[in-house]
């Protein structure tokens, strides 16, 4: 995990993502890339009454906005070097946010974002599309997070899904630097309940492979609330961050229903690294 990528939905003030991508960099000794994301004038723009004058403006507006974003690069260099990020870089893009960061992950490993309410793509379900789009380890930072980055205790949710193995195999380096790791064990399907079963995983191996010292705990939901249980099992053991899998049901499904990502993107209060 060398390369970390954060997007910035702010040019004013270093926002939680911003620090805590900068100290995880800091701790792997990797790079960090901060990207803007300026909106594209063809993206949502249908042309009313005068609607040359005001494409006109809107341009006008988008490109004092790109300026601006572009006069950032030395201040985001220097605040990361403050944090001791070796190697940082400063990119300002035009186009749909989902798009654009899709495009970084091709060469980046970790992509680190705000989760809020205000600031543009920050939301909750926004945030769970861009899990979705990129593709990508995420980082998903709360409002709230303690500034200096802790990884006292890291909890995994564990329930043998193929995103939750993408999502611990992608977490290693976080892994490698926590001093306490916690597995919260799920109920697990049957491998060999249908024709043609694939390879089983043994977790346990996997984990002495890596040289990881892990606790395992088994965890039930009575009611069927995973997402909260899965929170509350991590707070119980003072975890500092949850790595989990990501729609394990279909988006759709979760939004309809609920589900442990929904809730979750919804309430957790420490940075929580998704996998889809």
């Amino acid at each position: 995990m060398k390369d970390v990528l954060v997007y910035a939905n702010s040019l004013s003030a270093w926002t939680p993502a911003m620090i805590w991508a900068a100290q995880i960099a800091s701790t792997l000794r990797g790079g960090l890339t901060g990207v803007y994301v300026c909106p594209s004038p063809a993206v949502g723009y249908a042309a009313p009454y005068g609607g040359i004058d005001i494409a006109a403006s809107l341009i006008a507006s988008i490109r004092k906005v790109e300026e601006e974003a572009y006069a950032v690069h030395a201040q985001f260099e220097r605040r990361a070097a403050e944090y001791g990020v070796r190697s940082a870089q400063w990119q300002v893009a035009e186009g749909h946010v989902p798009q654009i960061l899709q495009h970084l992950g091709n060469w980046h490993d970790l992509l680190v974002i705000d989760r809020g309410n205000e600031a543009p793509w920050t939301a909750p379900w926004e945030v769970g599309n861009l899990v979705l789009t990129t593709r990508m380890p995420t980082l998903v930072v709360p409002p709230g997070a303690p500034q200096r980055q802790s990884l006292d205790c890291v909890a995994i949710a564990w329930n043998g899904s193929p995103e939750a193995l993408r999502a611990l195999h992608a977490a290693r380096g976080l892994l490698a630097q926590a001093r306490r790791i916690v597995v919260l064990r799920g109920t697990r399907g049957d491998p060999y309940s249908e024709i043609g079963w694939r390879p089983v995983f043994s977790l346990e191996t996997y984990l002495a492979r890596q040289a990881f010292s892990v606790e395992l705990i088994d965890i039930e939901s009575a009611d069927g609330d995973i997402g909260a249980t899965l929170l509350d099992a991590a707070a119980q053991h003072d975890a500092d961050l949850l790595v989990m899998g990501a729609y394990g049901r279909s988006r759709f499904s979760e939004w309809a229903f609920g589900g442990a990502t929904h809730h979750i993107l919804h309430h957790s209060a420490i940075p929580v690294m998704m996998r889809r």
